[in-house]
């Protein structure tokens, strides 16, 4: 077993997702301003990629679920554990010991590269997200990606990752974070939590590499009267699929 310790950072105040406002997430029962769940994640993968290196980033598959919210200056444990069947589980806790977030990590598993891409084209314009204009197997605008040095560098920075593996190698919390915008590209998002992603990473994409993200979305549903959309997101480059990503966000959070 092995752990590290981070602060955790809100780089996202000025963000659509008002979430990572103060006055908005304490509107919704939060203390203050929600630490961006693909930051976590990027803290979460950290151990994993210092252990196995750029074959991680290439042939892994990633189960991240975020189930407490972390806030601006956190003291952040991330602990690397061996779980069963050949798999990782990695969990980050606060100061208090709260348990935050894990992913459930292990080789890559096969899942098909037709996702259902036939389906209709999302039939409305960039309007306010609701019940109604969430339809399940809508298929979004594809979008060309430049996975450039610049952007690599500040996803870095932003959760203090300096691993040397990333002057050559995206990190997985810019393609995670891209899933994000994939969404709130389609919809105006003005409060919403990411829950949960599974990530397959097929192969292990580079600085200036140019990828296209197709997007369908999967369902849509209701817990704890919380409102729930799922994408089915996949990047190719060129003509090989290079990740796909199951991404899971509240959209309406519950009064």
């Amino acid at each position: 077993m092995s752990a590290y310790k981070v602060t955790a950072r809100n780089f996202s105040t000025a963000s659509e997702n008002r979430m990572h406002s103060n006055a908005v997430a304490q509107s919704h029962g939060f203390k203050g301003a929600l630490v961006p769940g693909v930051a976590v994640y990027g803290h979460l993968v950290q151990p994993l990629v210092a252990k196995f290196g750029s074959e991680w980033l290439g042939q892994s598959r990633m189960a991240l679920r975020l189930l407490k919210p972390a806030y601006d200056g956190d003291e952040l444990t991330i602990i690397l554990g061996e779980d069963a069947d050949n798999q990782y589980r990695v969990t980050c806790h606060n100061q208090d010991e709260l348990l935050l977030a894990e992913i459930i990590a292990g080789p890559m598993q096969t899942m098909p590269a037709d996702i259902g891409l036939s389906g209709p084209a999302k039939a409305t314009p960039k309007v306010e997200i609701n019940w109604g204009n969430v339809v399940p197997d809508e298929v979004f605008v594809e979008k060309i990606w430049t996975l450039s040095e610049s952007e690599n560098n500040r996803y870095c920075e932003e959760i203090s990752d300096h691993d040397p593996l990333y002057k050559r190698y995206i990190h997985p919390h810019y393609l995670l974070s891209l899933a994000n915008y994939c969404l709130m590209e389609e919809y105006e998002m003005p409060a919403w939590i990411h829950a949960s992603s599974i990530t397959n990473h097929r192969t292990a994409l580079k600085v200036g590499d140019e990828i296209t993200s197709k997007t369908v979305v999967k369902e849509k549903f209701e817990r704890k009267s919380h409102q729930f959309i799922t994408l089915h997101i996949t990047y190719w480059r060129g003509e090989e699929l290079a990740a796909d990503i199951l991404h899971t966000a509240i959209f309406r959070i519950a009064e």
